[in-house]
């Protein structure tokens, strides 16, 4: 679940079991429409223009209560993204590639778009079975993909599958009976993936999708009943639902919040349940992840009023109260939504009204960048595929591509 986030002045951010199941149905074949009419204008990069001095950096400069003349280094950093144009201009959630050149784009309204030359420029794609209407109607949050294998996973719920890098796909059904609503797919190759639902249900396929295996045998409601009153703050008030599912690529373990914020959980591969953890601030969890997407290299948390905390190499997740450092990011109360570690120094944090941090190391200290001065919107997504091909996805159709180029 997304949590909105929208500019009120310069200064203040408006936050706030399960066993085999097999699913019936049958499976449609949808192929992917490829001669679609392409856009009257030629998609291209857009370089933003970085001739004038940030106005969120002034502006937060002046909430620290320094002056225009004190700015730091990080209002006068070289752009490192540029914009991408776009044939859509709907909030886009996730991207993946299935080699370095070939990608799918997907996001609110059906949007659904490709690349074949490695994010440079990307088409609109839709499925042959779903009408215009029905389309538009979805909104895709995730897509994954492994060795010419891809998933794409939306709201209302809906799963889709292809063997043959999206030429063409089938829709797999979802079983009723499946608890909460699925909200994350990993294509793991071979006609397998994994799945997890905002219930904090984590299954497996070995078919393509025909069954799916529980890999958690216990709920998280059972497991808070029977540890609440250990000491887990905010245990009493889950509501059943989770968030921000991240899966450690090394383990394939997960991480996810509980929709209020108020505490976090991990789980990996062989537990029989999750395990819930204190936030340790009394403000509410805004996002978490993992360092460079292992969690033996630490996690992230970030907070209402833009505050982000990381913890040391090889936390202890076995314990209810994992240590957490206080990282300075002056973000002037802007919400921080996503981290990505592009190498073991240089670390990016995107978040709302279009603000990115930058740190050179390893994520102790970060300024501010402007390279998304020009793209009013929240940013929700970034995430970097190797050194040199990063991607920060946004609302309004934001799309900006790493291109390197720093102060430091």
């Amino acid at each position: 679940m997304m949590i909105p986030l929208r500019a009120v002045t310069f200064c203040t951010l408006l936050c706030s079991g399960l066993g085999l199941i097999p699913l019936t149905g049958v499976r449609r074949r949808v192929r992917s429409k490829q001669n679609l009419q392409p856009p009257t204008a030629q998609i291209k990069m857009e370089v933003i223009d970085s001739s004038t001095i940030d106005r969120r950096a002034v502006l937060a400069a002046t909430v620290l209560g320094t002056t225009a003349s004190s700015l730091p280094s990080a209002a006068l950093d070289f752009r490192s993204w540029e914009r991408v144009s776009l044939p859509s201009s709907s909030t886009l959630y996730d991207i993946d590639f299935d080699t370095a050149e070939h990608g799918y784009l997907v996001g609110a309204r059906g949007t659904l778009l490709e690349t074949i030359d490695g994010g440079k420029s990307w088409k609109p794609r839709t499925f042959a079975n779903l009408d215009e209407e029905e389309e538009l109607g979805y909104r895709f949050e995730k897509v994954s993909f492994k060795d010419g294998e891809g998933w794409v996973i939306g709201k209302p719920a809906i799963l889709l599958h292809t063997q043959d890098a999206g030429k063409s796909w089938e829709r797999i059904p979802l079983s009723p009976k499946l608890p909460g609503e699925p909200n994350g797919i990993v294509a793991l190759g071979n006609n397998k993936a994994e799945m997890t639902t905002s219930s904090g249900s984590v299954y497996q396929t070995t078919n393509g999708g025909r069954n799916w295996k529980a890999q958690v045998k216990e709920t998280i409601d059972a497991t808070l009943n029977r540890v609440s009153s250990s000491g887990v703050s905010g245990a009493s008030y889950y509501t059943g639902q989770v968030t921000n599912l991240k899966r450690d690529d090394t383990s394939g373990g997960y991480l996810a919040i509980s929709s209020r914020g108020n505490f976090y959980l991990t789980w990996q591969p062989g537990q029989d349940f999750w395990i819930p953890h204190n936030r340790n601030t009394p403000k509410r969890i805004q996002s978490m992840g993992f360092v460079k997407n292992d969690a033996n290299n630490g996690l992230w948390m970030t907070l209402n009023g833009g505050a982000l905390s990381i913890s040391n190499p090889n936390p202890d997740l076995t314990t209810e109260n994992p240590q957490f450092n206080f990282v300075n990011l002056n973000s002037g109360g802007y919400g921080v939504l996503d981290l990505a570690w592009r190498d073991d120094n240089e670390v990016w944090a995107v978040g709302g009204a279009g603000t990115m941090y930058v740190s050179y190391d390893g994520g102790k200290t970060f300024k501010f960048n402007k390279s998304a001065d020009d793209a009013p919107g929240n940013l929700y997504n970034v995430r970097f595929f190797d050194k040199n091909r990063g991607f920060v996805l946004g609302s309004d159709g934001i799309l900006l591509k790493y291109v390197g180029g720093t102060s430091s």
